[in-house]
């Protein structure tokens, strides 16, 4: 059918009306929102593995917050962010922009004052134009600058929620902890009220960085981990997904489809889109729907783990393990059952093979199998073995 007219969004996070579950999650973060309205500071950290849907929890807690409680948000990516200054300028640039077509916008635009400047084709969108001076020194009045901004915007909005998202570059930086502590401490000795919510948003091991940088912010998070879906939460998500399109899956179907996802939204995108694409009309039969999982495996095996694993494992030797331990399509394997299908050559590396595997993610240790070993879940295996009749070709 027409990709055009997909209801999934691979790579990206879930549009609101598809968002799914996660109820605990979401009122907690709406009460820490709520909270910043009173004037409360609040600071949180939500954590999860990749693909869990940390991103689109965040922008859903945000939709609700600017609809229900009067707040301002904004949620800024940092991908490839790795210093502070260029944090803080795509924080308050992101800012700008999102206020745009918001009643707020002229307070917003002339608190900036002559540092906004109009940019794009036709001038259509604007940027701040300040100097590396300039961010050095809003680092240092942050909360100031964020108290005078909130004053400008007080008849309109009571808070600002700022989500700061994809955080793997700034977790190493000793500077950007240290600024972060300082800013909570900061609030936390002031006499007034600071409306302002901040939610950092990135892996556990980046937390854990960041709290090797600067040991104090282990105490400072509020920790929000996210679970993968259950089973009815998955199939919840691909009824609503479908239905809302008009196109029909079968329950036994569906089932597998669940099986599949395991309980990761970024599969079942990857999957739902596949499918979609492979359906030739709204009524989808099994072997599209097998045809459409086949093709998940491929594209999340392309995405997730061929720029890594592949390329980690070139030599023929390594290649040759991956063909004996993908043998069979099934989820896990002991270390003695592969070491008895290996030659003398593959033994001597199999350990440091297995390692590798599981220092990229591809494989991690079976805890209920002493010397086992398992994939994360069923697509990365469907990967592995569709890689491996490849190879043995």
């Amino acid at each position: 059918m027409n990709p055009e007219t997909s209801p999934f969004s691979p790579g990206q996070p879930v549009p609101i009306e598809f968002f799914i579950g996660r109820i605990r999650e979401v009122e907690r973060l709406r009460g820490m929102v709520r909270a910043s309205t009173q004037g409360k500071f609040r600071i949180g950290f939500v954590s999860g593995e990749r693909g869990i849907g940390k991103s689109s929890l965040a922008s859903f807690v945000r939709y609700l917050s600017e609809h229900e409680s009067q707040v301002a948000g904004c949620h800024v990516f940092l991908g490839g962010v790795e210093d502070l200054n260029e944090m803080l300028r795509r924080t308050f640039d992101r800012l700008l922009k999102e206020s745009m077509d918001k009643p707020w916008h002229e307070q917003i635009r002339n608190f900036f004052g002559n540092h906004v400047r109009q940019v794009g084709l036709f001038g259509v969108t604007l940027e701040l134009n300040l100097q590396e001076s300039d961010w050095s020194t809003l680092a240092h009045d942050f909360v100031p600058t964020v108290r005078r901004l909130l004053n400008e915007i007080k008849d309109q909005k009571r808070a600002l929620f700022l989500i700061l998202d994809d955080i793997n570059g700034l977790a190493g930086s000793e500077v950007f902890a240290n600024w972060l502590k300082s800013t909570v401490d900061e609030i936390s000795t002031s006499q007034q009220k600071m409306p302002l919510c901040i939610l950092v948003v990135g892996l556990e091991e980046r937390r854990q960085e960041l709290v090797s940088k600067q040991p104090s912010l282990a105490r400072v998070f509020e920790l929000i981990d996210i679970a993968p879906w259950s089973d009815d939460e998955a199939m919840d998500f691909y009824r609503k997904s479908f239905d809302a399109v008009g196109a029909k899956v079968a329950d036994s179907d569906m089932r597998q489809l669940v099986r599949f996802t395991g309980g990761l939204p970024v599969l079942a995108h990857e999957i739902g889109d596949a499918i979609w694409r492979t359906a030739e009309g709204p009524e989808i039969e099994s072997k599209e729907v097998w045809e459409g999982i086949l093709t998940a495996a491929e594209v999340i095996g392309r995405k997730l783990l061929q720029p890594q694993v592949f390329r980690a494992i070139r030599s023929e030797r390594y290649r040759s393990i991956l063909r004996k331990m993908s043998g069979a399509p099934r989820m896990s394997f002991g270390r003695s059952e592969l070491m008895g299908r290996l030659s003398d050559n593959e033994r001597k590396v199999m350990d440091n093979f297995l390692r590798r595997m599981k220092r990229l993610g591809a494989l991690e240790t079976d805890p209920e199998v002493k010397g086992g070993y398992q994939f994360p879940n069923l697509l990365h295996m469907l990967y592995f073995w569709i890689e491996s009749q490849r190879i043995s070709r």
